[in-house]
This record gives C-alpha cells, sequence and structure tokens, in this order.
C-alpha cells in the first residue's frame, strides 16, 4: 500500500504545467495515439489538474470523495469456488435486496479473473470502513458468507479476523470517479421518491 499512497501524492504541490510536464514525460515513449490525444487534450487536462484533490481516505483501507467510499478486493478462490459462485450469481440474476437491508451500498461487482482462480468484489458505499463491514456483519452475515466464502482462507464475517482478511486481500483505487460524491444511498432514494411525486403531480395538472 506505500507504493500506492506514493503513486497517489506525488506531483500533489507541483503547479498546473510542472504536473502537465510531467504527464509529457511519462507519455512520450508510449503509443503515438496517447501521445496525439495528450496534446489535444491539454486545454481541458489543465482544468482538470488546477482543480484540487477529491481524494480522502475511507478509513483504514480505500478511497473516498464526499460521502462515497470505495472497497475493491481480488481474492483467490479455492478449487471450484469459481463455478459455485458463478451458479449462485446466475440465479440471482442480479437481485441482491438483501444489500438494501444495510442501506449504504450503491453498487456491487463480481468478476472472475485468471481461468476463474480469482474474484475481484467491487463496490461503492456511504460512509467510512470500518462501520461499512460491521453493518455487513451485523445485518447480512450469511449472505455475504454466500458470496466470499469460496475465497482462500475467508474466515467468516462473523470471525474477528475478518477485517484483517478483507484488508489483506483490498487494493485502493489509484484512481475513481464518483458523478455524485455528496449524495448517499439514502439521500438518492429520497430524490428519487421526491421526483416521482412531482411527476405524478405534474401529470395529473397537465
Amino acid at each position: 500500500m506505500a507504493t500506492q499512497a506514493s503513486v497517489n501524492t506525488v506531483g500533489k504541490d507541483l503547479t498546473v504545467e510542472q504536473k502537465l510536464q510531467r504527464i509529457r514525460e511519462a507519455f512520450a515513449d508510449g503509443p503515438e495515439v496517447g501521445r496525439v490525444a495528450l496534446e489535444k487534450s491539454a486545454p481541458a487536462l489543465r482544468r482538470e489538474l488546477a482543480a484540487p484533490s477529491r481524494r480522502q481516505n475511507a478509513g483504514r483501507i480505500g478511497a473516498r470523495q464526499g460521502a462515497v467510499s470505495e472497497l475493491t478486493l481480488i481474492v483467490p478462490l479455492v478449487p471450484g469456488g469459481a463455478k459455485r459462485l458463478r451458479v449462485l450469481l446466475q440465479e440471482l440474476d442480479n437481485n441482491f435486496q438483501l444489500a438494501d437491508a444495510v442501506g449504504t451500498v450503491h453498487d456491487m461487482r463480481f468478476v472472475f479473473l485468471d481461468n476463474d482462480t480469482k474474484l475481484l468484489f467491487a463496490t461503492a458505499y456511504d460512509g467510512d470502513w470500518d462501520p461499512y463491514i460491521d453493518d455487513f456483519a451485523t445485518k447480512i452475515p450469511d449472505a455475504l458468507d454466500m458470496l466470499l466464502g469460496n475465497g482462500v482462507g475467508y474466515p467468516g464475517l462473523r470471525s474477528a479476523s475478518i477485517k484483517d482478511w478483507i484488508a489483506k486481500h483490498q487494493i485502493t483505487a489509484d484512481a475513481w470517479y464518483v458523478g455524485n460524491p455528496n449524495l448517499t444511498v439514502a439521500e438518492t432514494r429520497r430524490l428519487e421518491r421526491v421526483g416521482k411525486a412531482v411527476e405524478e403531480l405534474l401529470d395529473k395538472i397537465g
């Protein structure tokens, strides 16, 4: 993680032109299409480089922007783990209503890597890392045990060592975009309800 931290903080005190020069130097021996795109994008890139950083810390590990944090796990799977988990995910057919019980989950993604030997699990959530893990352990531990139980060395969500296991396999995003960093899941749902009510009212008036 020390390497990631240095990547994320290097150049933070440089001027916009110094940052742009560092990028040009990094791209100098790269493919032409990237170098051409860099020069064409320079005006917009200068605006991005001049903006204040949106990166925050999610707590023990992970990045945060405003109210939203990210968690990315790459977990080695036990033999047959991908096959079992794939059946579960296919039959669920993207229905994860139990995640609503947690109340802070924006999204979850499951991707099998390296010829089905590893699982990439990525999620965005509200708040800090420790309360997020505690919420899962309190509200839907069995669901997470089904989803992550085929990970090598997985101790179970009720185990005292679960946070160490998660942190061991978690990788902090080097870069991450959040469209609405200040909206929590609860606020998003409230705005959705308000918008629907307004639309219904306008339909009646119309």
